[in-house]
């Protein structure tokens, strides 16, 4: 059976991407969180202007999510993969040669159009076209991504202590990995023309089950919703507040952990260790979800992440005691990995397929504003002399996006009924009209 037609290419694809999700976010929040105290000390930063840096980092890593979503409408996957891993390998250049904040800056800046351009926004479009189920390929992608947030300390710690505190060489070396990976990627990635017809095999599947009573346990829209009819539900904006959080806490986490635990005088190979327990906890978080999605509201994993997440960041606010410290890492961790994948089934399941691509895009772009949790953790940081009151701060925030899932019920189009299984072939009419 030749490879464009092999009934087992989707698990072919989801390994490449999976792959790539792994290398990635090995590569870049969670290296960056280790190797910057290091960076910090060698140039003489202050953690403000360090915390800016990785705010650079997630800012360009939400904004440029259009960019992607453009790029595959207009040019396909494999075009995008190739560009990202460009884009990619010149961030980590940058930070190589890093002797000063403009480089640094710039380098940060790159790595994050290059982690939308590489892995997330099309890994997410590919699946969603290719896996009529989708909670089990999703679980195992973000799965794979947190394993390399489990990976990624270690990796730069290892790097660190073999070149003997020489953070330049493992940038060096990552410039031809992320090369290497997009290109490999790239050359695996579907055609648009096969990928357009696998998605129409996915809708009508799909279309078909929606409209099977068994399917009613967990909540999925029996047509597409356009972007413009999407924003205008208070849905949306849950789980928009949703994923904002969790990349606020996240990305505070990954940057401002292993300071503020070793400012509490915890060994940093204890620091270090934490947070590749909070990163193997996301993988835990996001296996669950892979496993349970499929009969699982996620809207009800979307309560358990989040009221997790507010722990977790309550947690480390105090932690300096093993018992705090795994609240924390456990905590945190299950709330991150979670929420992401919660809330990347229910934008599905609530507004379909066909416009996914842009609605995932939208929701992305709420990273360039939850960026500033570093900013703001750097700020008060140097104005109070700790990272508590940050993270004090951080829970109350999730603690209210909670509030807001609980109350959270699925999409009424037009003012109609939640769940229509009998227009479920009207949806596929819809989609291919």
């Amino acid at each position: 059976m030749p490879f464009t037609s092999a009934a087992w290419r989707p698990w072919v694809l989801l390994g490449v991407f999976s792959l790539t999700g792994f290398l990635i976010n090995a590569a870049t929040f969670n290296s960056l969180g280790v190797v910057l105290p290091k960076m910090v000390a060698d140039e003489g930063w202050n953690w403000r202007e360090a915390g800016e840096g990785f705010t650079l980092l997630g800012a360009a890593c939400g904004f440029s999510s259009f960019a992607p979503a453009f790029l595959i409408r207009r040019a396909g996957v494999r075009v995008t993969l190739v560009l990202g891993a460009v884009v990619m390998a010149g961030g980590f250049a940058a930070l190589a040669l890093a002797h000063g904040l403009t480089p640094y800056f710039i380098g940060a800046a790159l790595c994050g159009v290059g982690y939308q351009m590489m892995s997330l926004i099309p890994a997410t479009h590919v699946l969603a076209a290719i896996f009529p189920h989708r909670a089990r390929p999703f679980g195992i992608y973000f799965t794979a991504c947190a394993l390399g947030g489990v990976a990624g300390p270690w990796m730069a710690e290892a790097a660190l202590t073999g070149f003997h505190d020489q953070w330049r060489l493992f940038w060096q070396i990552l410039v031809l990995v992320s090369l290497a990976l997009g290109l490999v990627s790239a050359a695996l990635a579907g055609s648009r023309r096969w990928l357009a017809q696998a998605s129409e095999r996915t809708d009508r599947e799909v279309a078909v089950e929606v409209a099977a009573p068994q399917r009613l346990g967990v909540y999925r829209t029996a047509v597409d919703w356009t972007v413009k009819q999407a924003v205008r539900t208070p849905q949306f904006y849950v789980l928009l507040a949703a994923y904002f959080g969790h990349l606020f806490v996240g990305v505070s986490v990954a940057s401002l952990a292993v300071a503020h635990l070793t400012e509490r005088h915890v060994a940093m190979t204890v620091a270090v260790a934490m947070l590749s327990v909070e990163a193997l906890a996301q993988m835990v978080g996001r296996a669950i979800g892979g496993v349970v999605g499929e009969r699982v509201e996620p809207r009800l994993l979307l309560i358990a992440a989040l009221a997790s997440l507010t722990v977790g960041a309550g947690a480390l606010s105090i932690a300096h005691t093993y018992a705090t410290m795994l609240v924390f890492a456990v905590g945190s961790g299950i709330g991150f990995g979670l929420t992401a994948f919660s809330v990347t089934m229910l934008l599905l399941n609530y507004f379909g397929r066909k416009h996914n691509l842009e609605i995932f895009s939208l929701t992305c772009l709420i990273g360039g504003v939850s960026a500033l949790g570093s900013t703001i953790g750097g700020a008060l940081r140097d104005a109070s002399g700790g990272f508590s009151s940050t993270f004090e701060i951080y829970a109350g925030v999730i603690a209210v996006i909670l509030l807001g899932a609980v109350l959270m019920r699925p999409p009424r189009m037009g003012g109609g009924p939640r769940s229509a299984p009998a227009v479920g072939q009207a949806g596929l009419a819809q989609d291919h009209a």
